[in-house]
């Protein structure tokens, strides 16, 4: 083939190479604009994973690389007068001149052609001259932008600023400072890059680079490779205890917005997108570099293996779509901590270490343990002896007790709220007796019902349980008496009422499905169906809404008398009471629509009118969705002003759902996707009212939970799913972690197998080379020493 390819930086040279080396009858060409020296940026790090397979495509490149790479294992963490280190971690990195020299001499010996201060043809002219145009031209890529449509590009401008440096101060770890300074927190990213210098970026959010006066200093447009002499002479004071006498170095160093670039497809005819061009993370999980020369790599092997040009172009993308959307997603959590590092602040110390190390959720508390374990065992003495009630024992956080108003849980965990659809006539039945039962067997410290309609109107499907009659109230009666009479375990109830999602089919016949015949009319803030499928809800009148409010308290009187220990209002996922806070289903002019004020105004009171009648030392929690995942919905800010909202009236625990307010949204799912909203809520409202803050969402391990725990993201997780796959999860996550104790009481009738099976002889005698290798060697606490072969 002929191959043109766009963009001299590291992923073009490198697919350039590779491909060539695989097949010399291939003709390939990169155009660079800059000149052969030129480039802008300084460090570039990478994983074990991508050293791997450079080594492997191309042992020459990575014996070069190796030669010039600065190592090191710790992460230190400056922050209010403490320095924390964690290590274990495995870094690498290089000088991104001295990197993109050994990939222009690989070019040079494999026979690529290099054309450098030369702009590339025409793109019409290089897809018609060429079998294959690689557009490697970066973040602001003039290909991706000509044909942006055919692409699905978006780019998405984040909130910080940052400045890229260099200084000859050498670290010898990776280095985050965190500056409480009078306009706001400032942090710089630091890590070293060769025996002489380190990178030096300096980030804050835009707010504070403004109060800092960055936005006076910085001029509105610089020339290509001029720097921002007065911004970074101020940097130069304001961070001269950090810098300790060393000098700061630019190079085309001027203030930037990160912007997220995603693209729905990567390629358009035989125009293919690489690296940057394609797709961006933020530089504070890793490099772009990385990831374009990890698609260099893909492409490469998928061109060799498929003879068919339109196959191997859908290969490459299927193969590195999922591993760059990982990626992405965990850099959105990294960029969203760091704009929100004012959010964090008022930790202590050791939190805020741990929080900063998890940021991403990649990272994780079982995953430190395994890097550095004497590090995580310093923060999990610190989280003991902050546990309100705690006994001192130094536990997993998710077996510490927490409090929900005056009431006191074993445990962190809670069984979420299921929909069963198994009841007859809302009347709880056998099936409602073993699954909530079993749940509370199995170790969580609070088990909640599936959402309990306050009217047989008020139900989703007729499957679901309801809570007014006394054949109905007798059911709940009989649950709660087995939980409490052979568990450990608190028991709530969720109520609610379905709304304008009414009338629907049983999940397994068709979820969100209305039903064919005999259809209840279905009711709301406004005419507004939830999707085109379902009813039009009739817009409820002032005094329907009073009537509907009576039926909750009727229903949380019964919930008292039933003998539940907490009262949950369902207040998300577009049931009623939701979609009168979503301005996407509620369009009323009167008192309850308009403003978000208004459309609060019916659930505070009804929230109100239950707690007037519910027991004063019980408490009551409410359910939120933090976002709609559509435009014009609910948003993060909204959701914090939600939060306050029902604070203010008094609920001891906020449970942070998302979504399910309109069929047409586009939810970011993902490993614990919900948690930054219960995090921000948790830090900006839950700490100031003492409220508890419960985190729900893809929390399917202990791991998970534990990281969420610690890092004070929530104060309790609430895992559904995972406890319909075992519902004794919490006792054998306890298992799995050796531990026992008053956070995870086996019931007597199951003690016997409170230890985890064997799972086939194990009383072999090991190899003695075996018991060596595997000995105890400690946490790795390397530090780069430049002059060292080996700084661990």
């Amino acid at each position: 083939m002929r191959i043109a390819v766009v963009g001299g930086g590291p992923g073009g040279l490198y697919f350039a190479t590779l491909v060539r080396q695989l097949n010399p009858a291939h003709e390939v060409t990169v155009w660079e604009r800059n000149a052969v020296d030129d480039t802008f940026g300084f460090g570039v790090v990478f994983s074990d994973e991508t050293l791997g397979g450079i080594e492997h495509a191309d042992p020459e490149v990575a014996a070069a690389m190796q030669e010039e790479f600065a190592r090191w294992d710790d992460i230190d963490v400056h922050f209010a007068g403490n320095t924390f280190t964690s290590g274990g971690h495995g870094f690498a990195a290089v000088s991104r001149k001295s990197l993109l020299g050994i990939l222009r001499r690989r070019c040079a010996e494999t026979g690529v052609r290099a054309h450098f201060r030369t702009e590339a043809p025409e793109l019409s002219q290089l897809s018609r001259d060429y079998d294959l145009v690689v557009a490697c031209d970066g973040a602001n890529s003039a290909v991706r932008s000509a044909s942006a449509e055919e692409f699905g590009a978006t780019v998405e401008p984040r909130k910080c600023r940052y400045i890229w440096l260099s200084t000859d101060r050498v670290f010898d770890a990776f280095k985050f400072y965190i500056a409480q300074t009078p306009y706001g927190v400032m942090q710089i990213h630091g890590y070293p890059y060769s025996r002489d210098a380190s990178t030096f970026i300096v980030e804050m959010h835009e707010d504070v680079w403004r109060r800092a006066g960055f936005a006076e200093c910085a001029p509105e447009q610089l020339p290509p490779g001029h720097s921002d002499e007065r911004s970074i002479a101020r940097i130069r004071e304001l961070f001269a205890d950090v810098l300790d006498g060393h000098e700061v170095v630019a190079n085309n160093s001027k203030w930037l917005t990160f912007a997220t670039v995603r693209c729905t497809s990567w390629r358009k005819d035989n125009i293919v997108l690489l690296g940057d061009a394609a797709h961006t993370a933020h530089f504070s999980i890793g490099s772009g570099t990385k990831l374009a020369m990890e698609d260099a790599l893909e492409l490469a092997a998928c061109l060799h293996e498929h003879g068919e040009l339109g196959t191997a172009l859908a290969e490459y993308e299927t193969e590195r779509r999922q591993v760059v959307e990982s990626t992405q997603r965990a850099a959105q959590a990294s960029l969203e901590w760091f704009e929100n590092i004012e959010g964090y602040v008022h930790q202590e110390p050791e939190q805020f270490a741990f929080n900063l190390l998890t940021r991403s959720r990649r990272v994780t508390y079982d995953n430190l343990r395994l890097r550095d374990p004497e590090f995580v065992a310093g923060i999990d003495e610190w989280f003991t002896g902050e546990v309100p009630g705690g006994d001192g024992s130094v536990r997993p956080p998710m077996f510490h007790p927490a409090r929900l108003g005056e009431l006191e849980l074993r445990n962190r965990v809670v069984v979420s709220a299921m929909d069963m659809y198994s009841a007859t006539d809302g009347i709880p039945g056998e099936f409602h007796l073993v699954h909530l039962g079993g749940k509370a067997l199995g170790g969580a410290g609070l088990v909640m019902t599936e959402m309990v309609c306050v009217s047989g109107t008020g139900r989703i499907t007729p499957g679901c349980a309801c809570l007014r009659t006394p054949e109905q109230e007798a059911g709940w009666t009989r649950v709660v008496d087995f939980v409490h009479g052979n568990t450990a375990a608190k028991i709530g109830i969720q109520l609610g009422h379905s709304g304008r999602k009414g009338s629907t089919k049983l999940m397994w016949e068709g979820i969100d499905e209305p039903l064919p015949d005999g259809n209840w009319e279905v009711v709301g803030p406004s005419a507004i169906p939830y999707s085109a499928d379902n009813q039009t809800p009739r817009e409820l009148t002032p005094d329907e809404l009073a009537a509907i409010t009576e039926e909750f308290v009727e229903s949380a009187r019964a919930a008292a008398r039933a003998g539940f220990d907490v009262l949950e209002l369902h207040c998300a996922h577009g049931y009623l009471l939701s979609s009168f806070i979503s301005p996407l289903a509620n369009r009323r002019t009167d008192r309850y629509g308009g403003s978000l004020e208004n459309r609060l105004r019916f659930p505070l009171e009804v929230l109100d009118a239950i707690r007037a009648v519910w027991p004063a030392e019980r408490p009551v929690t409410v359910r939120i969705s933090a976002t709609d995942w559509h435009e014009g919905g609910i948003g993060a800010e909204d959701a914090v002003e939600i939060a306050r909202a029902f604070a203010e009236h008094g609920v001891a625990g906020i449970d942070v759902s998302t979504g399910q307010v309109l069929k047409a949204e586009k939810p970011a799912y993902g490993r614990s996707y919900q948690t930054p909203y219960a995090d921000r809520i948790r830090n900006e409202i839950g700490r100031k009212y003492g409220v508890a803050v419960i985190a729900v969402g893809a929390i399917s391990s202990y791991d998970d939970m534990n990281s969420i725990l610690l890092a004070g993201r929530a104060d309790l997780c609430a895992v559904g799913r995972t406890h319909l796959y075992d519902p004794q999860w919490t006792l054998h996550a306890a298992a799995e972690q050796d531990y026992s104790g008053p956070g995870a009481e086996w019931p007597k009738q199951f003690a016997a197998g409170s230890r985890k099976p064997r799972a086939g002889r194990m009383d072999e005698p090991r190899p003695r080379l075996q018991l060596i290798r595997e000995g105890n060697q400690g946490t790795a606490h390397g530090r780069w020493r430049p002059g060292q072969e080996d700084s661990r």
